[in-house]
């Protein structure tokens, strides 16, 4: 079945509902969004796209997103959405790969792409969606019925971060896209007509794949008029709709965090957030939690398994009376209802209970393979299991913990390190606001531990007590051995600390000792 199925299926029965909004101002109801998308349907039809081809999308957030998005599912055609933050060059790349025949974008985005015009022609067309020119594209058009696509077809290549190398393309299905929902509902929260998504995340990744269960459900659809994530702006939207649902990196939830408690009126509107995308450490979700109150769930989840593979409930990330709270709410949660989870060892089998090993996982949420990457895909799912690449342990009653990627695992002197384990102590000093640890080459021990940290306040001894500070916390093998202050940490479009340019960084670095 057609996933957008279900936008005809809430058009039918809630058609006089609201569905979109810019800011506060609605812009249609579901009859209004059905129609749209069905004569997006039909133009995309008439400007050559067939069942199976593939259409990009790179443009900021817009309720024009969202109508595109099912247009292309309409026409039974592939959706190829690209973060609008990417350089036009990676764009591109990633335009040419997936061999897409149309890329739909706007303002920045659109100036940027034509700018690459030795690209374009007539076989491969950038089209230029400004303000209202969907509806003057699509206007007088009839409006197409959803055109039927089996559960093992394509429905989105959704491409990853890239962060050590050129992404590749996940192949994403009806049917995946269907079970990622159904796992939504049983594992993570509800959805009720009254709710609003705020889309302030980008709409290329998580945001964009949880609007499918708030169409299922008729639910409020919100796009920010800043095209992303303001916390202002979010606050004032959430006390504005009420019953709010967001999707949230982890960096969001600090910053939405710190702007209230600075604003100092007390959080109203947001029912749920949920947050995923990186770690969250325990310091920053308690905090939040103390100040926003029951709202938070977390999932854990990949492209190759779009936001599946396990779950925190909103009970247990609040629960403070559990005897073993503090380490349910360091974890990821439990596998969701629709895939198996297990820790494996290197040869692929299980680990024991409480050893680390690469989490692997299987079900029907996870990819067939990538986009023509046949020996990355044949790596990726060896032995019928996806290998995330995330080390991590389970523990006796199911609950995972992410330690590391394997590939940011530091061993020295013959014992592993997990980055993730002394960022967590770092944190916990209150001068400390954001801090990255990498390991460093050591002719003796193979690798050291350094930590890249941002303070809110200078320290004259910073080395001395930030190694006493240590020292009550983790043991001596695992303190950093120097520290570099940096202003911020840099990041990728998703808001993750790109490790691979902070080794770059340690080349030329000043290190304290």
């Amino acid at each position: 079945m057609n996933v957008a199925r279900w936008l005809s299926r809430a058009a039918e029965d809630n058609g006089d509902k609201p569905a979109l909004f810019s800011g506060k101002k609605q812009c249609g109801t579901y009859k209004d969004l059905h129609e749209i998308v069905g004569q997006a349907s039909n133009w995309l039809k008439g400007a050559g796209i067939n069942p199976g081809d593939r259409v990009a999308i790179f443009m900021m957030n817009h309720p024009d997103y969202l109508r595109l998005l099912f247009g292309i599912w309409f026409s039974g055609a592939i959706a190829v959405p690209i973060n609008a933050k990417l350089h036009a060059r990676e764009a591109i790349w990633i335009i040419k790969n997936a061999e897409a025949k149309i890329t739909l974008t706007s303002g920045q985005q659109f100036k940027d792409l034509q700018g690459v015009s030795d690209f374009w022609s007539d076989d491969v067309k950038l089209i230029d969606l400004s303000e209202n020119t969907l509806q003057r594209l699509t206007e007088n058009r009839a409006c197409e019925p959803v055109l039927p696509r089996a559960s093992s077809d394509l429905a989105w290549l959704f491409y990853t971060s890239g962060t050590t190398g050129r992404p590749k393309g996940v192949m994403i299905t009806h049917g995946m896209l269907k079970s990622m929902a159904k796992a939504y509902f049983i594992d993570v929260d509800n959805v009720y007509q009254e709710d609003a998504a705020i889309y302030s995340a980008p709409f290329s990744h998580g945001a964009g794949l949880y609007s499918i269960m708030h169409v299922l459900k008729a639910a409020r659809h919100v796009f920010p008029e800043s095209g992303g994530f303001q916390s202002e702006e979010i606050l004032d939207l959430s006390e504005h709709f009420q019953s709010v649902h967001m999707f949230a990196a982890p960096t969001m939830v600090k910053r939405l965090t710190a702007a209230s408690k600075a604003d100092g009126r007390e959080p109203k509107g947001i029912r749920t957030i949920v947050y995923a995308g990186g770690p969250m450490y325990k310091s920053d979700i308690i905090e939040s939690v103390d100040w926003f109150g029951p709202v938070f769930v977390q999932i854990y989840g990949q492209g190759e398994c779009p936001m599946a593979i396990t779950a925190l409930s909103r009970k247990a990330v609040n629960d403070r009376s559990h005897p073993r709270w503090e380490q349910r709410l360091a974890s990821v949660g439990r596998a969701q209802s629709v895939v198996e989870v297990r820790i494996g060892d290197p040869s692929g089998g299980s680990t024991v209970e409480g050893q680390p090993g690469e989490i692997m996982v299987r079900g029907e949420p996870v990819m067939s393979g990538y986009w023509r990457n046949p020996e990355a895909s044949k790596k990726a799912l060896a032995k019928g299991w996806l290998h995330t690449g995330d080390i991590g342990y389970m523990d006796h009653e199911g609950y995972i913990t992410l330690k590391d990627r394997s590939k940011d695992l530091i061993i020295s002197g013959g014992s592993n390190i997990y980055p993730r384990e002394v960022e967590e102590v770092l944190l916990m000093h209150p001068c400390v606001i954001e801090t990255a640890v990498v390991g460093r080459y050591h002719p003796d021990w193979g690798e050291e531990v350094i930590a890249f940290i941002v303070l809110n306040d200078q320290m004259k001894h910073l080395q001395k007590e930030m190694d006493e500070f240590c020292r009550r916390h983790i043991a001596a093998f695992k303190r950093p051995k120097g520290y570099i202050v940096r202003n911020n940490l840099p990041k990728n479009n998703n808001g993750k600390v790109l490790k691979t340019e902070l080794r770059k960084l340690l080349e030329n670095s000043s290190i304290l000792r």
